[in-house]
């Protein structure tokens, strides 16, 4: 454990948002001795009252859902020093952290603030390579709340580090139900680049920039691997891994028009996120440089776990 928290009592950490990404940071903070409370818009999302999973896991849930006015007392967070916001802008654009928890969050020992935004900030690029430098030029609606939120936490002179990421797959988010059950779709877009993240390298990430000195933590940093990459090719190779075939290639210009607006807005932007700062200059190490090595795991792990899906 680094000088960050070496000499000091041990973390208490809140995880505003215990979704998919989430959950996985919270429980891999609890292994590494921290104390976890979650929140979820229910009070006890998997079915054991204030505990994940059953007694003894060690995650506590609180119940927070903007929409329904429902917080979360202050006495189960006294002492909170370390927070995790993943939670996106509410249907205004704004922020429901800190439209419903500032008074509170501004009344604890915080020493360190993650928000979990998107490299969606920074637009189209030609596929052209993006970092933390780049200037933000988003058209798109939901990427223009995000640089909002992003600016609202920045503002509160709190120790907050806004971290943007690309595509998260992991567990329970790889291509490999839909093409054992014949739901994937092979677009093709001349030129269309996409970057990624495991989940478990934005927990890397996350763990190893909370343990840094506060004079050593960038505010902006990007999390994504080294191999940004067609949709083609990544599909390609999680049939590969399957033995399955892949189906047939779509033109991008011929189905625009049959896409959802998410998935068009989706192709609407090409970028390459770069990673510099993360691993160069902050000294991470990614666990999975690729999609290569990610879904190998991810095949594995949905193997072991039956089900396919972790959080």
């Amino acid at each position: 454990m680094t000088a960050a928290l070496v000499n000091s009592p041990a973390p208490k950490l809140l995880v505003l948002g215990g979704g998919y990404s989430g959950l996985r940071f919270a429980r891999a903070a609890l292994a590494q001795g921290m104390a976890v409370t979650l929140s979820h818009r229910l009070a006890s999302p998997h079915g054991s009252g204030q505990t994940e999973g059953g007694v003894g896991t060690g995650l506590r849930w609180l119940p927070f859902d903007s929409e329904r006015g429902v917080r979360p007392e202050a006495g189960p967070l006294a002492g909170t020093s370390h927070v995790l916001v993943t939670i996106p802008p509410d249907a205004g654009g704004l922020d429901p952290v800190l439209s419903n928890l500032a008074p509170l969050l501004g009344q604890l020992p915080l020493q360190w603030v993650g928000y979990l935004s998107t490299t969606g900030v920074y637009g189209d690029r030609g596929g052209g390579w993006v970092d933390e430098s780049a200037a933000v030029q988003t058209s798109l609606p939901r990427s223009k709340a995000r640089l909002t939120c992003e600016q609202l936490w920045l503002q509160t002179g709190w120790p907050v580090q806004v971290f943007r990421l690309p595509a998260i797959y992991g567990p329970g988010r790889s291509p490999f139900q839909n093409l054992r059950e014949g739901r994937s779709r092979l677009i093709h877009k001349p030129g269309q680049m996409f970057s990624r993240i495991h989940v478990d390298d934005i927990v890397g990430a996350l763990l190893h920039c909370l343990r840094l000195a506060p004079n050593q933590r960038p505010t902006l940093v990007n999390l994504a691997d080294d191999r940004p990459c067609p949709s083609t090719e990544s599909l390609g190779h999680a049939a590969h891994l399957l033995g399955c075939k892949l189906p047939a290639v779509e033109r991008f210009a011929d189905v625009a028009a049959g896409l959802s607006p998410m998935a068009r807005s989706f192709w609407a932007e090409n970028r390459r996120t770069s990673n510099r700062r993360l691993c160069q200059e902050l000294g991470y190490r990614l666990r999975y440089p690729s999609f290569r090595e990610g879904y190998r795991a991810c095949l594995a792990e949905e193997s072991t776990s039956g089900k396919g899906i972790m959080g």
